[in-house]
């Protein structure tokens, strides 16, 4: 499954474009089954041949960070499982699509 099509690519705003929002709009998710990481993608652009998105992330920590295309295209789990692009994810502001922390 290919993580970053051409239409996501073309609907996420650039780098810096959410920087100060509470409560920005999420426009993808990314999940490694059988764990609980999760990648909400708010922005992106390009950083040389790789991709780099910024978003919120559920794991260890739940926070705002940076990642790469690369990076989601090369974890896998111990049963060689790898990171998923949620298909029936639908966009929406942060609040609404980030599960609290106490359901």
């Amino acid at each position: 499954m290919k993580l970053l099509t051409e239409q996501l690519r073309a609907k996420l705003p650039p780098l810096y474009s959410h920087e100060g929002e509470a409560n920005p709009t999420i426009y993808a998710k990314f999940f490694l089954p059988g764990t609980s990481w999760t990648w909400y993608v708010t922005e992106g652009g390009e950083q040389g041949e790789d991709f780099l998105f910024f978003g919120f992330v559920v794991g260890l920590e739940s926070e705002f960070g940076y990642f790469l295309l690369s990076e989601l295209e090369n974890v896998r789990t111990r049963l060689g499982l790898h990171v998923e692009r949620d298909l029936y994810f639908h966009e929406g502001r942060l609040t609404d699509v980030v599960p609290s922390p106490d359901s």
